[in-house]
């Protein structure tokens, strides 16, 4: 009869550890969402939706072959052609539902902006652009641990090839060319997305870790793979007001070569049409703030605001390979009910 008790009494516990205590991600403080340049970072409850936008800005100036900087000059000894730096910019719309209080579906589509300059080995400069929709992203946040003040939830998703990869432009070696694989928008196969996100909180700091890969499934028309992808970042913040926080955060990421080649490209014209110059890895150091309105007209409350800005702090490229030097994002969100 005793064990029995004890035995409801653990059962009861066990439901209680699972199920009765808050869920973090509530949006009344400024910190109960990550840094805005974290995606699938929280979950919702039952019926509440999420318009997001986030711009983001990313400069890359010149050339770095392992952890060290070469010159086009150098590059130039090999190639007919060397970058000279490349800019970035994303628009990314998002949409966030939630069914049930543990599993939150989130939709994400960027739009994509790039440019890259170039010199020749006769000493010509040009341009390239590229601009349209990236690839679809649909991912489903299911959280199955909350105890205390730690919540802990699976991200699962799926990429898809929305994103062009016929992206083309003129060049000196002549008009409508095939752009390098950096310069185009998508990877062109169906990419699963699988991660772990983690979120404490202590008074008015809280804190958070994500671990994110994309692995690449088959090979696209082009017949080529772009390499697998794995992203860690853990971030800390500290609530200043009851509508602003502070954020800091440190993002790994790590990306393999690619596999295959796009029979198109010339890879002894620019190292950026080299399939097996696409590896490296990358640590970044950033440094954000986060708002949380909640005052003023009814129409207005709840809309978060937000700002990201680093740069990397180290960087081993598998060059030569244009550096990361820094990077900066905005963004807007609102939840709602329906």
């Amino acid at each position: 009869m005793i064990n029995i008790f004890k035995r409801k009494n653990i059962l009861l516990a066990v439901i209680i550890f699972f199920t009765a205590t808050p869920n973090l991600y509530a949006g009344s403080r400024p910190d109960s969402h990550a840094p805005i340049g974290v995606m699938g970072d929280h979950i919702h409850g039952k019926g509440e939706w999420m318009f997001s936008y986030r711009y983001m800005y990313m400069n890359m100036d010149a050339n770095r072959n392992g952890t060290h900087r070469v010159s086009s000059e150098q590059v130039l000894q090999d190639y007919m052609v060397s970058p000279l730096y490349m800019d970035m910019q994303m628009h990314m719309f998002g949409l966030m539902f939630a069914p049930v209080d543990s599993l939150t579906m989130v939709a994400m589509i960027p739009y994509v902006k790039k440019s890259m300059n170039h010199v020749a080995r006769t000493g010509v400069r040009f341009k390239t652009e590229s601009e349209g929709f990236a690839d679809l992203k649909v991912t489903g946040l299911y959280r199955f641990f909350i105890y205390g003040e730690n919540n802990f939830h699976l991200n699962l998703g799926m990429s898809f090839p929305t994103g062009s990869i016929n992206q083309k432009d003129d060049t000196p070696a002549g008009d409508d060319q095939q752009l390098p694989y950096p310069m185009q928008l998508g990877s062109g196969t169906y990419d699963l997305i699988p991660g772990l996100t983690y979120l404490g909180r202590y008074s008015n700091f809280s804190w958070g870790s994500q671990i994110i890969a994309t692995l690449r499934l088959g090979e696209n028309n082009h017949d080529y793979t772009l390499g697998n992808r794995l992203d860690i970042t853990t971030w800390g913040a500290v609530n200043i007001k009851d509508w602003a926080s502070l954020t800091s955060r440190l993002n790994w990421g790590s990306w393999g070569n690619i596999d295959g080649a796009d029979p198109r490209l010339n890879p002894k014209a620019v190292p950026t049409a080299d399939p097996d110059l696409s590896n490296g890895h990358r640590l970044d150091l950033l440094l954000g703030l986060n708002f949380l309105n909640q005052a003023g007209p009814e129409y207005i409350r709840g809309h978060r605001f937000a700002v990201e800005a680093g740069f990397p702090v180290y960087q081993n490229l598998d060059g030569p390979q244009l550096e990361t030097d820094w990077m900066i994002t905005f963004g807007w969100q609102y939840a709602f009910e329906i």
